[in-house]
């Protein structure tokens, strides 16, 4: 293609869009957007910028929206469009001038999607697929859809009825029952779903497509930025120099190209230039383990037939002692030899010291355990290592190995998926499957050795082989015990909050005189604004009277209704979000819950959990605080719980060399009530409640650059007010301030903050000329390096903690880590022991100077209890 015009949208963020005030719980289950994704945004649209590719933002209109707007403004003139997107929604707008661009990703290639592609894919016209989503529902964005019905239906009631509003007219005449009965029973549903999805063609938004111009990269730009990412391959795929760009109608295989100029040369598996082997017999297989035992060190890799290995079969495994050598060894093997005779004799090797690199080694240490075979030996996970050196970057094997090596994989979509009439590499000949499984292996032991030395030139290497490498065998072992899940408790729960919620609504329907949809924005700004004539406080992109929680959060002075209402949605969240949902997680083998735990997600270092996401169940009302009544350890044994207290007021005083604070810890005194004395200069027996509330939200916010403003706004107190506090607060604690200054001062010299081990988060924006930008990078610079020495600390704890509950034969279990807290289930003979054991361990893991780390350690008979 050649690009005249183009544009890069983002979302603006900062307010609600018509969808969110139309229907409150839309896209309420997404989780926040990852810190290390906010941070790179910026650089995004500076290096969009240097391409000269205008950047839009439309407050209050989702990027979808602008999108569609000008893809329709530039076809009704006649121009074709290319929108590059994965998102499906984007097939509406299809037609024989607009074209999407799906980007590749992994082993999946790109795909170019049109308006004929479309009908012969759904036997639809591509409109109508406002219709068919609004039917089917979209998890990913919270859209209800109408119960029962899914894409297949969808698409067959649609070809017969056209559209939503038609079946809905004639939801009598439908022939399914579950059809019938859920146009029937959710026509509301139906009808909302689709004003949610369809994409808004016709806003404004203050420019027209042919302003949208094209002009000549900033070649200086473009190269002043490379330099300071490091980005060296992207920079050689550029023609910075001032070379000549091709024409990209010479390569029809190119990527969807923007003249950016040559691409290197990329390596792909040439099966003349490998050694790539297959195990078909018993006697061979039991040769290849002799020769595998004697390898000082090897990579492995597993085929399964899911991505879930606590679900999973194992279908083979395949090995790498030398680069562009591999073995597969399929289970079972094409003599028939079972899968447990296999691993009779592969397991005893895996179980042996050997060192053995792999890509994602956890995934492929959780499935083995399921198979019997616990995988023993120093690691080195390319996942891993690439997340330490590169954690901007995706971390799947295929993107590794393009960033790296240069190489692309062969795609696992060329085996199993829509393009292949297979759902599992179970259903792939062995032929088929083993050079994709050997290439694993071997792209993986390649990986090892470049990355070895990119750790080594970060000087991260030791984090890598001393904690979070470790950390693979500890994570994969927590992952396969579980916890156990009460779910008579759940349900006992979710019922009684479904009481609270009737309750709730009986009294708001009281206090307005009649009853309306509670989740409807719209009745509700009736209700307030018109009804009871509430003051409106700020009004939707629409135009409309905002219903946002901060909004009725400031009309709850006014009246009880906005109050009860955010009462409401809150139990109501809660009840879906978790009590409805949890139950449905655990393992129906195992009787458990098992979280996966993610080591390469979070930009400081910590763990985050998903499947469910622990850190999200909420801890500060009493409502979230019972979900934990429910984990529970097995029967007649101890849940203990053991917490870093105040860790990262801990590790703040320590690295400021704080006198004044330092002092209260080592006294063990109430570092919050401290605070408030000195800030509001009276006696520490005279402080407040709300005094020490409002100290509180200052020590923790420190750390994070609270302003005055935030402040006030947390605590409902007068700008000036939270002003003097930060003021005085600073004043009190004159280490503190130094440290805050000193961290950026680092940061602007380095060009990242580290935590006191060396583990480093960089900063592309510490000296950006943009202020916000700037600010941002700043409160990253003071709080990475604490929040991240905490992440070190409790992960080097959690190893020694593993490895000496193996070593000492103890049956205790780690479980769960949470935040600053790990949680174990303790047979009752081995309470006493362990839990000193444990505390021992947590508080030498880092120790800090001139401050105490203290561990708050409890047991109980739920998670709850041991609090």
């Amino acid at each position: 293609h050649s690009i005249e015009h183009a544009a890069v949208v983002f979302d603006e963020g900062e307010e609600d869009t018509f969808r969110k005030e139309m229907y409150e719980d839309y896209k309420a289950n997404r989780d926040p957007p990852p810190d290390e994704l906010l941070e790179n945004i910026p650089y995004i649209k500076e290096i969009v910028k240097g391409l000269d590719i205008p950047v839009l933002e439309v407050p209050g209109v989702e990027a979808d929206d602008v999108i569609g707007t000008l893809a329709r403004q530039a076809e009704g003139d006649g121009a074709d469009v290319v929108i590059v997107s994965p998102d499906k929604d984007f097939k509406q707008l299809l037609s024989d001038k607009v074209s999407i661009y799906k980007p590749a990703k992994g082993d999946q290639d790109f795909e170019i999607k049109t308006g004929e592609t479309f009908r012969e894919e759904y036997g639809l016209d591509p409109a109508q697929f406002v219709d068919m989503l609004a039917l089917m529902g979209d998890s990913s964005d919270n859209v209800p859809g109408v119960y029962g019905i899914g894409e297949k239906t969808a698409q067959k009631l649609l070809r017969e009825h056209h559209s939503v509003e038609n079946l809905i007219d004639h939801a009598d005449d439908l022939s399914g029952k579950r059809a019938r009965d859920g146009m029937q029973e959710h026509a509301e549903e139906a009808r909302l779903s689709k004003r949610l999805v369809r994409i808004r063609t016709e806003l404004d938004v203050g420019l027209e497509w042919h302003q949208l111009r094209r002009e000549e990269p900033d070649e200086q730009k473009l190269t002043a930025l490379f330099q300071e990412l490091e980005f060296e391959s992207l920079a050689d795929r550029l023609d910075l120099d001032g070379g000549t760009q091709p024409d990209a109608s010479e390569d029809e295989d190119e990527d969807l190209a923007f003249d950016f100029g040559p691409y290197e040369e990329v390596q792909e598996l040439d099966p003349d230039a490998v050694d790539y082997n297959v195990v078909e017999t018993e006697e061979e297989l039991r040769a290849f383990a002799d020769r595998l035992d004697e390898q000082s060190r090897y990579a492995i890799d597993t085929e399964a037939s899911s991505k879930e290995p606590m679900y999973a079969d194992l279908v083979g495994l395949s090995f790498s002692a030398d680069a562009e050598t591999a073995t597969y060894v399929p289970t079972p093997l094409p003599d028939e030899t079972p899968t447990d005779a296999v691993l009779d004799v592969l397991g005893p090797v895996l179980e042996q010291e050997t060192k053995k690199a792999g890509h994602n080694l956890k995934y492929d240490l959780l499935l083995l355990k399921q198979h019997g075979v616990d995988v023993a030996g120093p690691l080195f996970d390319t996942m891993v290592a690439h997340y330490l050196v590169a954690p901007e970057q995706n971390h799947n094997l295929g993107d590794v190995a393009r960033s790296v090596l240069n190489y692309k994989m062969v795609p696992i979509s060329e085996l199993i998926g829509d393009d292949t009439d297979r759902d599992s590499m179970r259903e792939v000949d062995v032929e088929e499957a083993a050079p994709y499984a050997c290439e694993d292996a071997d792209i993986a032991l390649r990986l090892a050795d470049d990355l070895k030395a990119q750790l080594d030139e970060s000087n991260v290497l030791d984090i890598a082989h001393d904690i979070e490498f470790p950390l693979v065998h500890v994570l994969a072992a927590m992952e396969h015990t579980g916890i156990t899940l009460d779910t008579d408790v759940l349900d006992e729960i979710s019922t009684g909050l479904e009481d609270r919620l009737n309750e709730i609504e009986e009294d708001i329907f009281e206090l307005a005189g009649e009853e309306f949809n509670i989740n409807s924005p719209q009745q509700l700004a009736e209700i307030l604004f018109e009804k009871l004539d509430l003051p409106v406080v700020t009004k939707t992109p629409t135009g409309k009277p905002s219903t946002k929680e901060s909004v009725l959060q400031e009309l709850s002075t006014e009246h009880d209704i906005p109050g009860l209402v955010l009462d409401w949605r809150s139990t109501y969240k809660l009840k879906s979000t978790y009590l409805d949902s949890l139950g449905e997680l655990v393992n129906p083998e195992t009787g458990r819950l098992h979280t996966s735990f993610n080591q390469t997600r979070t930009a400081t270092g910590r763990l985050s959990s998903s499947d469910p996401n622990l850190q999200n169940i909420p801890i500060r009302t009493e409502l979230g605080r019972q979900i934990r009544r429910a984990f529970v350890p097995a029967e007649d044994w101890t849940l203990l719980t053991a917490d870093y207290a105040q860790i990262e007021l801990r590790i703040l005083a320590s690295m400021s060399g704080d006198e004044a604070m330092q002092e209260t810890f080592r006294k063990d005194g109430d570092i919050h009530t401290d605070a408030a004395s000195r800030v509001y200069d009276i006696d520490p027996d005279e402080v407040t409640p709300d005094q020490r509330s409002k100290a509180k939200e200052v020590n923790y916010g420190i750390p994070y650059g609270i302003s005055p403003w935030g402040l006030a706004q947390r605590m409902r107190m007068p700008v000036d007010e939270a002003q003097d506090i930060i003021k005085q607060y600073r004043k009190s604690y004159p280490g503190v301030s130094r440290l805050l200054n000193e961290l950026v001062e680092k940061a602007q010299e380095k060009g990242y903050a580290e935590t006191l081990l060396g583990r480093r988060r960089y900063l592309p924006n510490i000296d950006s000329s943009n202020s916000n930008e700037r600010s941002a990078a700043e409160r990253v610079a003071v709080n990475m390096p604490i929040q991240g020495t905490q992440a070190d600390m409790i992960k080097i704890a959690m190893n020694r903690i593993h490895e000496r509950l193996a070593d000492e034969d103890w049956a205790t279990q780690m479980l769960l880590q949470v935040h600053d807290e790990l949680v174990f289930e303790v047979p009752p003979d081995e309470v006493s022991e362990v839990q000193s054991m444990i505390n021992q361990e947590m508080k030498d893991a880092l120790p800090l100077d001139d401050v105490p780390v203290v561990v708050d350690i409890d047991g109980g008979a739920h998670w709850l209890d041991a609090h």
